[in-house]
């Protein structure tokens, strides 16, 4: 490519929309069951004239010229040009791994179904022993792709290293998200401490009244997905009406997200959609889609907020914004916390009472079973977090290896985990860590709404004004920065705690 076709910064902008625009719609095709293959390497190749090591240089020297919010907009464009660069290698690899996981089959039955199907079919699976059974045979399954992930794993990370100048995969992360993974490992350990003698208790008791009498001693993690739905409410929190009362949800807090032509929802139980929630922001805030699964269970409800809070965020930001602005971000810390906060109004009793007709006491018991999954969940990725700081702390002299996983996840869950299910279980980019910062905003966020609100925050239009005016910032802003905002520091923890020990 010749220096005259690198383009400016503006210009860059404007293509690289179009490019992520097609990317986030094929990855969206493949991920609803729309379509059996993945071509994002054709998407890549057209757009090949895009990402350049002249364009990549182009524009840190432009970052370097610069300040303030301009200088962090070109920061953005340079990381996503990196990205780039190393996708635009590694999309033909990436495709083909993706392609043969597709199609990949479990034996169930006398059958052989597609191994998305089998995972999403743990969730919904009431007798233990079968579950046991079908979770060993995805895993076992899954697991085969474990060599290529690893091998295709250590190319990503080689292209990273060398675009981003900066070899270490820890310092890295930190300098992107611009913060200190060791210092938030740290204090999450705390607060993982600090609940564990609730969270046994806890455990106990929901891991009889939830997974019974036949469970092992150490149930396998393979029942985890059918504890987060609490399977055996399943008939007071059934899939039909999951839609219309996490609408009128949102309603209380003034948003329509049905009738908000922004946002386009995709709710059909296909075979091969991906049994896990996501939004995909292709170009907000005009088209943001809202995908999930319903298989019933409260986890339909849960997952339905938690993607909604996203959506909102994401169709929510000022038209205006550069483009860089409404869709790159540092990390995903900033966009979890507006899904955590609406995810938490499940938590409430007061939501259980009102939308299912529930006594007061039932209402607490189901309530505190969301607070049981909720301690779960944080404790393992925690642990997640831990282990992973250690895989890439030592990646450069061993290449990776599983050694800690399955011993970190089983000590902070009392779920056994397989060894060999720790690159399948590793997310790009520390996301972990990301969670976890939105774990710890989002109960800040919810002190300082009920501090200011009253304990009727989650049915209060006066909330969702707020968080309208943050979703109106778009990417911008940083989670350290709404943590400032509601004044917390940003590894305070105690709102965490306070409500898990509560």
């Amino acid at each position: 490519m010749s220096v005259t076709a690198v383009r400016s910064p503006a210009e860059f902008e404007e293509r690289l929309q179009r490019y992520l625009f097609e990317r986030a719609e094929e990855g969206r095709a493949v991920r609803v069951g729309e379509k059996e293959t993945s071509e994002q390497a054709a998407i890549v190749a057209r757009y090949d004239d895009l990402f350049t090591r002249e364009q990549l240089d182009l524009l840190r020297r432009c970052e370097e010229q610069v300040d303030g919010d301009e200088r962090e907009r070109l920061y953005r464009l340079r990381k996503t040009c990196e990205a780039g660069l190393a996708t635009a290698e590694l999309a033909e690899e990436d495709d083909e791994l993706e392609n043969r996981i597709l199609a990949a089959r479990v034996p169930w039955q006398g059958e052989e179904i597609p191994l998305r199907s089998a995972q999403a079919k743990l969730a919904i699976l009431d007798a233990y022993r079968e579950r046991e059974e079908l979770g060993t045979l995805q895993a076992d399954r899954n697991a085969s792709f474990n060599d290529d992930r690893l091998e295709l794993l250590a190319k990503w990370q080689a292209l990273d290293a060398e675009l981003s100048g900066i070899p270490d995969p820890v310092e890295r992360s930190e300098e992107e998200k611009d913060i200190s993974l060791r210092d938030l490992e740290r204090a999450l350990t705390k607060a993982s401490a600090a609940v564990e003698d609730p969270y046994r208790r806890m455990r106990e008791r929901w891991f009889a009244s939830l997974l019974g009498d036949e469970r092992d001693e150490v149930p396998s993690s393979f029942h985890s997905a059918y504890m987060r739905r609490l399977s055996p409410l399943e008939s007071t929190y059934t899939k039909e009406r999951s839609v219309e009362i996490c609408m009128d949800t949102l309603t209380k807090l003034g948003f329509d997200l049905e009738n908000d032509e922004n946002i386009r929802l995709d709710l059909d139980d296909r075979p091969q959609k991906s049994p896990r929630a996501c939004v995909i922001a292709s170009d907000p805030p005009k088209v943001v889609h809202l995908i999930t699964r319903a298989q019933g269970g409260l986890h339909d409800y849960q997952a339905f907020l938690h993607e909604a809070g996203h959506a909102l965020h994401y169709a929510g930001c000022d038209p205006s914004l550069s483009y860089t602005f409404r869709k790159l971000s540092r990390d995903h810390g900033l966009t979890e916390i507006y899904s955590y906060i609406l995810e938490s109004i499940t938590r409430e009793p007061g939501w259980h009472a009102t939308y299912f007709g529930l006594s007061d006491e039932q209402a607490a018991e189901n309530a505190d079973a969301t607070t049981f999954i909720e301690t779960l969940m944080l404790r393992r990725y925690v642990a997640k977090l831990q282990y992973e700081l250690d895989f890439w702390g030592r990646y450069t002299q061993d290449g990776g290896t599983n050694g800690g996983y399955a011993d970190r996840l089983t000590a902070a869950t009392g779920l056994r985990y397989r060894e060999d299910g720790f690159i399948i279980d590793m997310d790009p980019g520390f996301y972990t860590a990301d969670y976890l910062r939105a774990w710890i905003r989002s109960a800040q966020l919810r002190e300082y709404l009920r501090r200011d609100l009253g304990e009727d925050w989650w049915h209060n239009a006066e909330t969702g004004d707020r968080l309208r005016a943050l979703f109106f910032e778009g990417t911008r802003p940083s989670s350290e920065e709404i943590a400032g905002r509601l004044g917390f520091e940003p590894l305070d923890t105690s709102p965490l705690v306070a409500e898990l020990v509560a």
